[in-house]
């Protein structure tokens, strides 16, 4: 199938998809919007809530049957974190509990294939027996630091993954430390590449030294759970007592050791917008986390903020996350809002959509933008880290 393919040159982030083409601006389409299939209508289509409609309802719909967790691998770059993700949709595939995701479907993009690393955050999602998962992969080069903090951010609780060989590197430390700074509430350790250290003894040394470092970043270090295992076996279906077996361990602690999060649910629908594209005759769509309330096909909203011209009001037509339909979107869904008759120039990353009328959310924005602001000392962080920025 031919494949038309749109690539942000700011945030270095690709993704294909059928055709026919789509265009894109800002950010470029996640994975929580899946691929449109079918024959493009026309432009005076564009608004038309049938041709919205039809889309959505040859999709899958997603049924709300355990706990939504957000999690994320982060750790220095070449440490496994990619690898581990894709282990993970393997070893769970197995078990009809995930579908699994290769490697190269992560990393995808030109750049991340010919260097070898993870550049834009990339999403996947899986099931325990207890949990419904999505998962970001987090780049770790010091040079991509500020997409790790957008997939940071997103997440209840992260996976930590270190190389034994090398131990704790200079970007585990900012990892850590950044993962404190925007509040990712509880961390769980995987110990990666173990079958490359002979001597039991230098493994005791990293997991000592990690233990250290957590607890120096304010993380209960002596408490938090330390899984040895070979992401790279798990994937290739080799050396099961590493491989697969480590990866179930995993995931065991991270639904025993990561807590169910406490949503907002009966607070105003607050979703500030981290990416924006339109798709030809279908409309606008905005994605990002939502942080409080609830969200429905067919509701009113205003997008406010960052325009001298006030609230720009839409309604929403889909609502979709890993390419299957919501009924609704709640607090903690990372999803994708279809907004009806608003063209890409009418809304940006950082504006905060909210439901109408706005006098229930006067306010709100300012008074969530006191609530995420950082705190971070640029001195512990390497000189490749730059001003941070959240809105």
């Amino acid at each position: 199938m031919a494949s038309a393919v749109l690539r942000n040159p700011n945030s270095k982030r690709l993704f294909s998809f059928p055709s026919p083409a789509y265009s894109c601006s800002r950010a470029a389409i996640p994975d929580q919007i899946s691929s449109l299939p079918g024959p493009s209508p026309s432009r005076n289509d564009a608004a038309s809530p049938f041709a919205a409609a039809s889309w959505w309802r040859s999709m899958a719909t997603f049924t709300r049957s355990k706990p939504h967790v957000n999690v994320g691998t982060i750790g220095h770059v070449d440490h496994g974190k990619t690898t581990l993700t894709a282990a993970i949709t393997r070893v769970l595939a197995d078990e009809g509990k995930a579908k699994a995701v290769a490697f190269d479907e992560i990393d995808k993009a030109p750049e991340e294939k010919k260097r070898g690393i993870t550049i834009a955050t990339a999403h996947v999602e899986y099931e325990t027996s207890k949990r419904h998962y999505a998962h970001v992969d987090c780049p770790g080069h010091a040079d991509y630091v500020k997409n790790m903090i957008t997939g940071a951010a997103q997440m209840d609780g992260g996976i930590l993954v270190v190389s034994a060989p090398d131990g704790p590197m200079p970007q585990t430390k900012e990892h850590i430390l950044l993962a404190r700074q925007v509040g990712v509430p509880s961390l769980v350790c995987f110990l990666n590449k173990v079958d490359a250290v002979d001597d039991p003894e230098l493994l005791e040394l990293v997991e000592m030294e990690l233990r250290e470092l957590l607890s120096f970043y304010k993380f209960p270090g002596d408490e938090i759970p330390i899984i040895r295992g070979s992401a790279l076996s798990a994937l290739q279906g080799t050396n099961e007592e590493i491989g697969k077996k480590a990866i179930l361990k995993l995931m065991e602690a991270v639904d025993d050791y990561i807590p169910d999060p406490v949503r907002q649910l009966d607070k105003p629908f607050l979703m500030p917008i981290e990416d924006v594209f339109s798709i030809q005759g279908r409309g606008t769509v905005v994605t990002g986390r939502v942080e409080q309330g609830t969200i429905k096909v067919g509701e009113d909203i205003e997008i406010l903020g960052l325009t001298q011209s006030g609230p720009v009001k839409s309604t929403v037509t889909g609502v979709e996350m890993f390419k299957k339909i919501l009924d609704y979107g709640q607090a903690g869904d990372n999803v994708g809002l279809l907004l009806r008759g608003l063209k890409r120039d009418d809304v940006e990353r950082g504006q905060l959509p909210s439901l109408v009328p706005s006098k229930h959310t006067k306010g709100l924005r300012l008074r969530f933008m006191s609530s995420q602001k950082m705190k971070v000392d640029v001195t512990r962080l390497s000189s490749q880290t730059i001003g941070l920025n959240f809105i």
